[in-house]
């Protein structure tokens, strides 16, 4: 490149510095990449959001910060399916559980977990008053199966009832859709992404697996109050990122500092910058 650029020939400029932008992306994610240090790091994703506090505010957020991580996993060719979702009772989602398959989805996606803090005009607002809404972020790793989690038959609660939204007749007759209960731990998991209630229930203990495997983990390191960011209170002072939309733009986390003033960009997935600011303070400490 430096010897075309020596050529002083403007006609290949604009390929030179189309390559040398490809280059840089190539050796961003190469970097990235050598910050993964989770034996989990590699693997597939659950990534679940709930709407905190705060009704139709904060059921759009939800709903916003889910088109966000589609976008970011649409971005890294990863797959995506949703497993369960329970939409606000006037707009937006109150929960969601996603199942992101692709290389490194866990390893991108951990730092994510936490509460989300966004300040807006609300839209819903007659007065047009600035709004603080918050939802909370979870992200379990997929768990292999040779690794072994002992799971008692006569510990678990196992509900059926039928699926929500779109689906047609099958939807509206059917109670295909799985909730299961872990007594011990009162841990919950449910499916009704897939059209069997079999389908439904094999996913549904697969989550299972993993929350109770990474239960397990935490114990072990002594985090026994960090369950994939699920305990933390969903509200003032306990965010880990603030996204600003008035009375200026910006979007900040707040264990990082690393900060970002393009919010339409970060909205669009964008979150790369984050991520690896993330993982390199762990990597430090």
């Amino acid at each position: 490149m430096f010897e075309l650029i020596a050529l002083d020939d403007e006609s290949i400029l604009e390929d030179i510095e189309l390559e040398y932008n490809n280059i840089l992306n190539r050796y961003s994610i190469i970097e990235t990449k050598n910050l993964f240090s989770s034996e989990f790091d590699s693997k597939g994703a659950y990534l679940t959001i709930n709407a905190g506090a705060g009704g139709t505010e904060s059921c759009d957020w939800a709903a916003m910060l889910t088109r966000m991580y589609m976008r970011f996993c649409e971005d890294k060719a990863f797959s995506i399916e949703i497993i369960d979702e329970l939409q606000g009772d006037e707009t937006g989602i109150k929960q969601i559980n996603i199942y992101v398959n692709g290389l490194y989805a866990y390893g991108y996606l951990r730092s994510e977990i936490g509460v989300h803090r966004l300040v807006r005009i609300s839209p819903f607002d007659s007065n047009a008053r600035r709004h603080t809404s918050f939802a909370a972020v979870s992200v379990m790793p997929e768990v292999d199966e040779d690794i072994e989690v002992e799971i008692n038959n006569a510990d678990l609660r196992i509900d059926t009832y039928r699926a929500s939204g779109a689906g047609g007749q099958h939807v509206n007759k059917t109670s295909s859709a799985i909730r299961i209960t872990h007594l011990p731990t009162n841990t919950v998991v449910q499916c009704q992404a897939e059209r069997s209630q079999h389908q439904n229930r094999e996913r549904a203990m697969s989550m299972l697996k993993a929350k109770l495997y990474q239960i397990e983990q935490n114990k072990i390191n002594e985090k026994k109050d960090i369950i994939a960011g699920e305990k933390t209170d969903i509200g003032w002072g306990n965010q880990i990122r603030s996204y600003v939309f008035q009375p200026y733009q910006m979007v900040k986390d707040l264990r990082t500092g690393y900060e970002s003033g393009n919010v339409e960009a970060v909205m669009d997935g964008d979150i790369d910058g984050f991520i690896t600011a993330y993982l390199e303070m762990n990597m430090n400490n």
